[in-house]
């Protein structure tokens, strides 16, 4: 556990920034799930996926997108398939009509997370 003050922040700031980022990208994980699955509504390769996602303020390794990959086309919730296009081979993921149903549920159960996050957060006292 980390010292606090009698407020209850952390005195060091080299531990705060630690705790952050660790909480940072556990609150990460479950958007980028919901962020890749609404972009493959759109058939797209790793590459311009990465792109698409880093252009609406989302940057994800490649380190962390394959695996995402590989594990949601797992789940049944993305069908890909290998194509040669400008003279590579690359693969190209789209949601499967189970991915459509599960985006569809998900979308909403952030909905309604969101909307309870907004109102708990802007009560006063």
């Amino acid at each position: 556990m980390e010292p606090t003050t009698k407020d209850g922040a952390v005195k060091d700031s080299a531990s705060s920034a630690e705790l952050f980022d660790s909480l940072r990208l556990e609150l990460r994980r479950g958007c980028l799930v919901l962020a890749v699955l609404a972009q493959l509504r759109k058939e797209h390769y790793g590459y311009t996926l990465r792109k698409s996602l880093a252009e609406a303020g989302l940057e994800i390794e490649e380190s962390t997108l394959y695996p995402l990959l590989r594990r949601l086309e797992q789940q049944g919730l993305l069908t890909s398939e290998w194509r040669e296009e400008e003279k590579r081979n690359k693969r190209f993921y789209r949601l499967s009509a189970a991915g459509q149903q599960i985006f569809g549920l998900l979308l909403a159960e952030w909905n309604r997370i969101n909307d309870s996050l907004d109102r708990i957060v802007q009560k006063e006292g």
